[in-house]
């Protein structure tokens, strides 16, 4: 018992080793049975004695963890659309009189301009027709010629009562039928060279030009329904992407909230099928007044510059369309958000005095790598993002920036 050495003044010491002989006297098995348990008292008291002045265990090292110091900047919202491209212009060249191809006029597959020549068609009945209504015309003006003069002799002779008033009326009413067969005459040649304009096809728009559908000596009619070739305008393209209504209605909320800046001039990325970005930038051009019923979405659409005509008609694209921005954004790497077994989303942070803080954190989106933080974290936390599994809440730790290790690195390595 430690109270009894402890009645003893200066206290007892250690024993020091006990030194046995190397030849000691034979003792019998009765005194060593008696002695034994003289001996392991003795022993248990000199532990206790020396027990005093052991010294306690050490507490163990901070654990070394790896930060990063968020803060605030403009975030601008982004949602990734699917959709097809589509040419700004379609039109499909289609013949307004009947007869048969003489020639092709323009190369398949290639570009034409608007008013240029496609088809040629046999003239051969509409200059017959056009000649008719000609020569019809030239009658009219011979016989408003022969009317003009009996006109104006029957005027003079009427002033000297040479000839009755009904003559003179007579006179005048056939200058007057003779100048209206005149001008029907005209429409009648007008009506007839329409046809006969009709058998040269021109291109109504400008663009790109695909198969035709007739070869040379095809007939063709003023009211078939196959198009003889269509016509793409592919600069610029449109890109028809549908957006959630549920999703455009809570942007529109935010933005009248204030938490979201509208995006209008924002331009819009295209990513091509094979995940690369095309070149050219668009810009939401409108968004549809109504919500489809059957998918409960809003068409958007969005007009893209093709100089290249890399785009084509029915391309699976998808158009980043800018949302809103906000102002304060905070963005967290997303190695420093867990999940506890609850399913909240967590967060570890150091504090001002070296001790790591649990918070259950919301966020919303993924940008990049990076988690878009709605509640939960504020500018100027140091969020831990290496040596999570070392470390939990409570503990005290010793934090270090991430990227100071390699920024201290370089001057080493350049020395």
């Amino acid at each position: 018992d430690r109270s009894f050495f402890a009645s003893f003044p200066g206290r007892l010491a250690c024993p020091p080793p006990i030194r046995l002989p190397l030849r000691a006297a034979p003792m019998s098995k009765p005194r060593m049975r008696a002695a034994l348990p003289a001996a392991l008292i003795l022993a248990t008291l000199a532990l206790g004695a020396c027990g005093d002045k052991a010294a306690a265990p050490a507490a163990p090292p901070a654990a070394a963890v790896t930060v990063v110091t968020l803060a605030s900047a403009p975030v601008t919202l982004t949602r990734e659309l699917t959709g097809r491209a589509e040419a700004s212009q379609q039109a499909e060249v289609r013949p307004q009189a009947g007869g048969i191809v003489e020639r092709l006029l323009f190369t398949e597959g290639g570009s034409v301009q608007a008013g240029q020549a496609l088809y040629q068609l046999d003239q051969t009945a509409y200059r017959a027709d056009a000649g008719s209504a000609q020569a019809a015309v030239a009658r009219a003006q011979a016989s408003l010629v022969t009317a003009r003069l009996s006109a104006g002799r029957s005027a003079e002779l009427v002033k000297t009562n040479l000839i009755s008033r009904a003559d003179n009326d007579n006179a005048q009413a056939a200058l007057r039928q003779a100048q209206a067969d005149l001008r029907a005459a005209q429409a009648t040649l007008q009506g007839a060279n329409v046809p006969l304009a009709f058998t040269r096809v021109t291109a109504p728009i400008s663009g790109r030009i695909g198969r035709s559908s007739v070869t040379r000596g095809a007939l063709v009619t003023a009211s078939q329904a196959t198009p003889l070739a269509t016509i793409q305008d592919l600069d610029p393209m449109y890109v028809e992407v549908s957006q959630s209504s549920a999703e455009l209605l809570q942007l529109r909320r935010e933005i009248a909230a204030g938490s979201l800046q509208g995006t209008d001039s924002v331009p819009v990325e295209i990513v091509l099928e094979d995940g690369s970005t095309f070149a050219q930038q668009g810009r939401l051009s409108f968004a549809e007044a109504l919500v489809d019923p059957a998918t409960g979405a809003v068409a958007l659409r969005v007009v893209v510059p093709n100089p290249d005509q890399l785009l084509l008609p029915g391309m699976f694209v998808r158009a980043r369309v800018a949302n809103g921005v906000r102002s304060n954004g905070i963005l967290a790497p997303q190695q420093g958000i867990t999940r506890n077994p609850r399913g909240d989303a967590t967060a570890l942070v150091v504090g001002a005095d070296g001790k790591v803080e649990e918070r259950v954190v919301k966020v919303s989106r993924a940008i990049g790598d990076k988690w878009l933080v709605d509640e939960g974290l504020n500018a100027g936390d140091k969020l831990i993002v290496e040596g999570l599994q070392k470390v939990k809440a409570g503990a005290t730790v010793t934090a270090s920036e991430r990227g100071s290790e390699a920024a201290a690195a370089k001057p080493a390595a350049g020395a």
